[in-house]
Order: structure tokens, then sequence, then C-alpha cells
């Protein structure tokens, strides 16, 4: 419901809109919406995208008369602003508007708790996850979707990019090889194009964007094994120290991404450090990554923040772990109906037909969120 009690009408930031006078005389409109999702309190309801039905009416007969007009004005302020909505949205879900990139690095011997999940021998080098399309906020790029994510006209399907890898099949197999006992090599350069390289800036050409990142990381100058300034060990070592001696070797902060796979331990470990690339086409000069850990490194108290990197081996002791991977988030249903009472005044949410402009951006701003946690195949 639209509760109008005279002319003054206000839009406020958040898409509310605040209609009163001060006058005994109140006007109610009920909008339906095709995507209708709102909240009534004092004065106040959140607008919707589009209407389809609107019905008026007054407790005083004096202002029946105005009831058309005020609705149409009413109306025309929530297209326009629903509009606004929309195109903002639909911008911000561009990828062609990402910022930089990142380049994933893992580190197999902790991605390999337990052994038994990983191809044998494990590499003792830092392998490569992606290089991930990124926004300014350190959020990622969601995959490419020809609706929710047009972001690249017509780029290589998946399925057809391992014909056009042929030249560097070699170094990707030994560089960025998939770890995972049963899962090929090809199944994780599909999944790393899908989810990245359909939104890079080389959606019409899969080999400089697998090329672009071998380079990067064969480059000796981004080896974790020496710009983090430590040894493998067991013994931990604090995030703080590693990332200040990635500062000293490159001159920029990277970001460490954190494990926590043995069972009954919160110990973290080094899983991946992630290099930032400012945008270019191949990328070459770094930045600091806008978050310098992850949500898991950050899980625990900053004075137990720190990590095991463990030394490299074909073989791993840690047999009763959980591997980080395939974790399922959940979120509550959001409510399509509510009653609220007020002095004087029912406000009666009415019920939606299709989803809400709260559920839209809950379940977008989620999808944004998740797809920061890469658990597909390695």
């Amino acid at each position: 419901m639209l509760f109008l009690s005279s002319q003054v009408i206000r839009v406020q930031h958040g898409g509310l809109v605040d209609i009163s006078s001060g006058t005994s005389s109140s006007i109610a409109c009920g909008v339906q919406y095709m995507y209708n999702y709102g909240a009534c309190g004092s004065g106040l309801i959140f607008i919707s995208l589009s209407e389809t039905i609107v019905t008026c009416r007054s407790n005083d007969p004096n202002v029946t008369s105005r009831i058309g007009s005020e609705s149409k004005m009413v109306i025309k302020l929530i297209l326009a602003f629903s509009a606004a909505v929309v195109a903002s949205l639909a911008v911000s879900a561009q990828g062609s508007e990402f910022s930089f990139y990142k380049l994933s690095l893992i580190w197999p011997t902790s991605a390999c708790i337990p052994t038994k999940n990983c191809k044998t021998p494990i590499p003792n080098f830092f392998t490569i996850h992606g290089l991930w399309p990124t926004l300014k906020d350190g959020s990622e790029v969601p995959p490419y979707d020809p609706i929710d994510n047009n972001c690249n006209p017509n780029p290589v399907a998946p399925a057809d990019i391992v014909v056009k890898l042929a030249t560097i099949r070699g170094r990707l197999q030994k560089k960025w090889p998939n770890l995972r006992v049963g899962k090929s090599d090809e199944i994780f350069w599909e999944t790393e194009w899908s989810h990245h390289g359909m939104c890079s800036d080389y959606p019409q050409d899969p080999l400089a964007y697998f090329t672009s990142t071998l380079n990067l990381a064969e480059n000796s100058k981004y080896d974790p094994l020496d710009v983090l300034g430590v040894s493998p060990s067991n013994t931990p070592y604090p995030i703080d120290t590693l990332l200040e001696n990635v500062k000293k070797k490159v001159g920029f902060y990277p970001q460490i991404s954190c494990s926590m796979p043995v069972k009954g331990s919160k110990q973290l470990y080094m899983r991946e450090i992630r290099f930032c690339f400012k945008r270019a086409t191949p990328p070459s000069a770094l930045q600091n990554c806008p978050d310098d850990m992850d949500d898991m490194c950050r899980s625990v108290p900053p004075l137990d923040r720190k990590i095991m990197f463990p030394p490299a081996s074909t073989t791993n002791s840690l047999s009763s772990v959980t591997p980080p991977f395939d974790r399922i988030f959940m979120s509550p249903p959001a409510s399509t109906d509510a009653t609220t009472s007020w002095p004087n005044v029912t406000c009666r949410l009415l019920v939606p037909v299709q989803w809400g402009i709260i559920s839209f951006l809950v379940l977008y701003i989620l999808k944004r969120r998740f797809y920061r946690v890469h658990e597909h195949v390695e």
C-alpha cells in the first residue's frame, strides 16, 4: 500500500518514498507490481519495479478528486527510480567494467590434504588456479551469461577452447594441472575459461588468455617460493609477516588465501597467493590487492593469524582432514508477505507476482560474494 496524506512527496536514499503533509485527511493507494517487495512504517514504502494495478481510496470525500493526479505523480516517480535501479544493476553486472586481473597460484601441498584426493606426484611448486577479471572493490566478475552477464559478445564456448591450446599444451599440463583425482586438466581449463576467461579482454582468443596467464605465473619475479621470504616449514608464520615480505620484494601487497583442512583444528594453511595486475592486454603491471587476505584467513582473531606453509611432499601424514571443497552456502528464504499494524493505519504488503527488489538485490549480492570463493575443480 502507498499511503498518501497530501501533496508533499520526497524520494529518499535507498528507494524509499515518504509522502506526508500534516493534514488529517488521507488517501490510501494500493499499487501491485510485477516485481514487488516493500515495507510500511512511518509513511515509508520500498519501491518495486513496475505497477500493474492501482486502486485508491480516501477517508475525506473532499480529496477524492485529487486521487487520480497524485497517483499518477507517485507512479512516475516509482518508475523513474525503478529504471535507475535496474540500469545501475545492469551496469554493475557487466564483466566489461572490471578494473584489474587477479593471478591466483595454488600451493599443492596444502590443497592436497589429504593426499588421496590428489594425483601423485604432487607438484613441489605453486601451480595456477586462474587469472580472474576483478572489480575495483576486489569482488570477482560473475561468469559469462548471455542474459545475466553478457559481458562480451559471442565469446568462444568452453567446449571449443582445448583444440585452440594445442601449441601451449605442455606448458599448461605442467603449470596449470588439475590436481584432483579423476578430473582431467581439460576440465579445469574449460572451467576457468567459463568462469573467468569469457569475461576477460580475450573473449575470442583463449590462446592469448592462457598464454598471458602462463607468462605471469612462470615469471620468476612472481615466484611465491622466493617473494614470500620464507621456506616451507611445519612451524606457522604470521600472515602479516608474509604480506610484508612480498611487499618488500615486489612493491605491492598480494592477497593470501587460507584453508583450514584439519578436522578439529583451527590452524590456518597457506592455500593460495594472489597477485593483482592492472588491466591491460597482456597484464604486466602490479598493483595492491584491495583485500590482502580472504575471509577464511580473517575467520580467526588477528593475534592468531599464523599460517602453515607445509613443506612440499608427494605424501602427506595429515589423513584426518576435510578438504575445503564443495562447501554449501544456504540463506533463509525471503518473505513474500507481511502485515504490520500502525495507529489508525493497516499496512498490508501485496503478494508479489515474482521476485521483489529486495530479493533480487540479496541474491545478486550473494552471487557476487560466493564467486569470490572458488570451490570448482582444481
